[in-house]
């Protein structure tokens, strides 16, 4: 058997682990990538279990239509497969005999032969007749889209489309080894078709996502991948040159990096709270090669007795822990994972970092809230019971680059200007 028939087992694990076994699809992706040599196989593995991920609802629909008794738990694996058969269909379109052919052959290298007939009629069953079609919000747990409702009435089609659409990739050029239009020109060398947004320095945007093995010098750190709505954390943010900056939730360091960037000589300390988080930013700064005069290091922003050395911050970046209900078209296993419960002890843990992180900001110092959630309670309502309990911070405005205005804070809906959905408060402390 080749290549293609370990691809689709790889991606059945994957699969598998995420639907069945309640782990993270980008944990899962980053061991299973890790022992595929081939460029070509690695990105096939990705789009099958995003794809699989993205569509599972109609892919369940479709078993339960076709079979008197679907796979059960026991099966849990060939399901995974057949998952994987089908997004190769529909919504991938690969060339339907390649699907079948290394599908089957998959099926046998996980000790399912026996089944090997059956996983080859559904696929076929599936090109013939066409997989069944599901409204945007199939994916979604009915309790969280109840409250993306109440929030966004208006918006919520657009949201649920975009959030089941596969997202761009955008860039970002370290401009202290490469300008922009020399990395796009290098992109265009490669073979590569950007779009160059006019408002955004640092910005390249790529329809179709690559692996970073074939974007130019990213091994040599002069280009990232941070979604657009992320790096417009640094334009809100908008530390004075030379700045002391704390980023209290830092890892795995795209927004201390993209600041560094732009300002080698801030005094920025980076911290977060366990130590292998820690370590991807060290590896973050050091892939760019920035950071001299940064430190970095674990430790509890929720205790900032234990790290602080008492000198205040010129400038606070609280990207907090949240929901990610703006990025679910890049986590989309986060609608499988995502509790009710969850929502109240992030809300709380917000609004205890916030508390928290008041004692470190200088006066006249800016603290900036960000979140890549879309709901109200992590988001404008925080904003707003922070600014109850603080009288002395105010909320500075920020104009349409960030999304709508909340009237506490800006929020960015996924799709919109082709970013993921994100929450910008920019507050600052009263002289």
């Amino acid at each position: 058997m080749d290549n293609g028939a370990q691809a689709r087992l790889a991606a059945a694990r994957v699969i598998d682990a995420v639907l069945h076994h309640g782990r993270s699809l980008k944990a899962e992706l980053s061991t299973a990538l890790a022992g595929i040599d081939d460029v070509r196989d690695r990105a096939l593995v990705e789009a099958m279990a995003f794809a699989a991920i993205r569509h599972q609802g109609r892919y369940a629909a479709a078993l339960s239509r076709w079979m008197p008794r679907p796979p059960g738990a026991r099966d849990a694996p060939l399901r995974a497969l057949i998952y994987a058969g089908f997004a190769q269909l529909d919504p991938m379109g690969l060339p339907a005999h390649a699907a079948l052919n290394a599908t089957v052959d998959a099926a046998r290298l996980l000790g399912r032969a026996h089944q090997a007939g059956l996983v080859n009629a559904l696929l076929r069953r599936a090109q013939k007749d066409g997989l069944p079609t599901a409204g945007a919000d199939a994916a979604w747990p009915a309790w969280l889209l109840a409250e993306v409702r109440a929030n966004w009435p208006q918006d919520v089609e657009a949201i649920l489309t975009a959030s089941a659409a596969a997202a761009p990739q955008w860039l970002r050029v370290n401009t202290r080894r490469v300008t922009r239009d020399a990395y796009y020109t290098r992109l265009i060398q490669a073979g590569l078709q950007a779009d160059v947004p006019d408002d955004m320095p640092d910005a390249l945007r790529l329809a179709t996502p690559v692996p970073v093995d074939a974007l130019p010098g990213f091994a040599d750190g002069d280009v990232s991948i941070q979604d657009g709505a992320a790096q417009r954390v640094a334009d809100a943010l908008m530390p004075a040159a030379g700045a002391r900056l704390l980023d209290a939730c830092a890892a795995p360091g795209g927004k201390s990096a993209h600041l560094l960037e732009r300002d080698p000589a801030l005094q920025l300390l980076a911290i977060d709270i366990a130590a292998p988080r820690v370590a991807r930013i060290d590896q973050t700064f050091r892939r760019l090669g920035i950071g001299a005069q940064a430190r970095v290091r674990a430790a509890d922003a929720l205790d900032p007795a234990r790290w602080w050395d008492g000198t205040p911050f010129d400038a606070v970046l609280l990207d907090a822990p949240c929901s990610a209900t703006g990025i679910v078209r890049r986590q989309p296993d986060v609608l499988l994972h995502r509790r009710p419960a969850d929502l109240d002890a992030l809300a709380a843990l917000q609004a205890q970092l916030l508390d928290a992180l008041v004692a470190v900001v200088a006066p006249g110092g800016t603290l900036l809230y960000a979140t890549c959630s879309i709901l109200r309670r992590e988001n404008a309502t925080q904003v707003e019971g922070f600014l109850a309990r603080h009288p002395d911070f105010a909320l500075e405005p920020l104009d349409a680059r960030f999304g709508r205005d909340t009237g506490a804070g800006h929020q960015r809906l996924p799709g919109e200007s082709g970013m993921d959905g994100f929450f910008y408060a920019r507050l600052k402390r009263l002289r």
